[in-house]
């Protein structure tokens, strides 16, 4: 069995492993323990402030049945975990600090491989960059999405439906009484959210990358499918070990083009844009925007599950979840991409087939003929800007209106319900210090919520964008990540409520209806926002952080370009 770093610590001579053995064994490890079976690390992001994850203990239960099976030592360690509802400003500031952690935790430690249970949003990226950093034998473990929600006749997705609940509570059409009754019924069971939002979309990128065993996504969390699986990673992790598959082998220029394939295909969040850019950074892959685009205009979109489409992930499941999907696209595939399974993508997506089309669409019936994202330019967005075209209200992704600026989140927050909120139908609400440096953090703020003044006209959508992001369970049409982030003088810093804002995203377009030398004069008295924080890890986030199309890492942690 190989297993070089482990023995780095116990089989050493002298004193230094006689105390790594006896230490271990104060664990109540027999002495055996040590006979040449490899050490296979559990990473989990468990946590009781992390709702998504916190069943991840019984999963680390089954994972070290499938160590033990094959011969292997599980030993469990923890992390950070970031909790998507409850950090403040966002989890997203802390996607680095855990990939650190990940990183120097394996780095530190006699591990031979690991296994990494994630699920919520940030922790499925962070375990990847750190483990493609550290570059020793790894396989992700999600904890799978949650099962559907229900209030009275209505069969709710956490998030997105609670959303479109909120607009009606905002609005007088819904009382206090059915607004709680709402928030006991509307997350009921373990697991992510159990729409396409970010967390479904990371795990299943997992996969499609080859980093988790066929199937694995998108297993609800409280089926005990989930834990047959789990075992079965435990078993494979061993096998990675002995044939030293490191995520570097398996996670090549042609896995990230087919995550990006898989990510148009599914109708995924634009967080993974960001989330793709800065996991394939760890390894030296270069990926652009226009990487993306290239691949959504190719791609169609057929996963028919909310927010963009009408299921939920337990029926994507059901329908044959990820494999299904890939299969269909599998031309669009390189399919002789090595998987973590010791098979390629396309054996294991050989024998998939759809138990219902209608979740699943087949490529005749696409949902779109386009993938879920658009890549936006222009003097707006000189480095790039993103829009799920598939949740944008078609009368809208071609728009001329005119901009009502909100300088900040507060701003936004304290006006948005006011009943002389000067916009129309037509207006552009602008959010801006909202990015990477400015808010900071690059908050879920992207989705500006629609003016009570004009839910109350039965207006429901309106363009509106910003240098945020927003949560992949959101919908409508909402221009993001606009690039140069305004708090470092972005040409979003120079909008003038009134300004005409142009949005073509056929022609992938994003204007400011104002001449050159106005934007130029606008920018030249430019003043960067004040600090937020001066010590600590925000401090080292505000100092070294890039911006969103270099993935939003920080600057000393990307390695050299191939």
């Amino acid at each position: 069995m190989k297993n070089p770093r482990s023995s780095q610590w116990f089989q050493s001579p002298g004193y230094p492993g006689f105390s790594h053995r006896a230490w271990l064994r104060s664990e109540g490890f027999p002495a055996d323990i040590f006979e040449g079976k490899p050490v296979v690390g559990i990473c989990n992001s468990w946590s009781e402030l992390n709702n998504c994850n916190a069943h991840l203990r019984e999963v680390a239960v089954a994972v070290k049945r499938g160590v033990l099976a094959a011969g292997g030592v599980p030993l469990e360690f923890p992390t950070i975990s970031l909790g998507e509802l409850f950090m403040q400003p966002t989890a997203m500031m802390f996607r680095n600090l855990m990939a650190m952690d990940v990183e120097e935790s394996i780095r530190a430690n006699p591990i031979d491989g690991v296994v990494l249970l994630c699920g919520c949003d940030k922790t499925t990226p962070a375990q990847l960059m750190g483990a493609a950093s550290a570059d020793i034998p790894a396989i992700v473990v999600p904890g799978g999405p949650m099962l559907a929600g229900r209030w009275r006749e209505h069969r709710l997705g956490s998030g997105t439906d609670g959303r479109k609940l909120f607009d009606l509570y905002r609005t007088g059409r819904l009382t206090d009484e059915e607004w709680n009754e709402i928030e006991g019924c509307i997350a009921r069971t373990s697991g992510h959210c159990t729409v396409m939002g970010t967390a479904s979309t990371m795990t299943s990128l997992a996969e499609a990358l080859g980093m988790s065993l066929p199937g694995c996504a998108n297993i609800p969390a409280p089926d005990s499918r989930r834990l047959a699986i789990a075992e079965l990673s435990g078993r494979a992790a061993v096998q990675l070990i002995e044939n030293n598959l490191t995520p570097s082998r398996i996670m090549t220029r042609q896995a990230f083009e087919n995550a990006i394939t898989v990510l148009m295909a599914l109708g995924g969040s634009t967080n993974a844009v960001i989330h793709l850019i800065a996991m394939a950074g760890r390894l030296g892959i270069r990926l652009t925007l226009d990487d993306f685009d290239c691949i959504s205009r190719r791609t169609p979109y057929l996963a028919n599950v909310r927010p963009s489409g009408e299921h939920l992930m337990e029926d994507f499941f059901y329908a044959g979840g990820l494999p299904v999907l890939m299969n269909r696209i599998g031309d669009l595939l390189h399919t002789n991409c090595i998987t973590v399974s010791g098979q390629t993508i396309g054996e294991n997506i050989a024998a998939a087939r759809s138990s219902n089309d209608a979740v699943i669409r087949p490529r005749e019936q696409p949902l779109s003929a386009e993938g879920g994202i658009a890549v936006l330019y222009g003097n707006l967005s000189p480095l790039g800007a993103v829009i799920k075209q598939i949740a944008a209200s078609p009368e809208l992704l071609k728009h001329r209106g005119r901009a009502y600026v909100f300088e900040n989140h507060g701003q936004m927050a304290a006006q948005i319900d006011s009943d002389d909120l000067p916009v129309d139908r037509d207006s552009v609400l602008v959010l801006r210090n909202c990015g990477p440096k400015g808010a900071p953090g690059m908050p879920e703020w992207g989705h500006i919520p629609m003016p009570r003044k004009l839910l109350n006209q039965g207006v429901s959508d309106m363009v509106r964008l910003s240098d945020a992001r927003m949560s992949g369970v959101s919908y409508g049409t909402v221009v993001l990540h606009v690039a140069p982030e305004s708090a470092v003088g972005g040409p979003l810093a120079a909008v003038a409520t009134g300004d005409e804002i142009i949005l073509d995203v056929p022609a992938r377009k994003l204007e400011l209806a104002v001449p050159q030398e106005v934007i130029n004069q606008r920018l030249s008295s430019f003043v960067p926002p004040p600090r937020h924080h001066d010590r600590g890890y925000r401090r080292l986030f505000l100092d070294h952080v890039t911006q969103a199309p270099s993935g939003c890492d920080f600057d000393f942690l990307t390695a050299d370009y191939k």
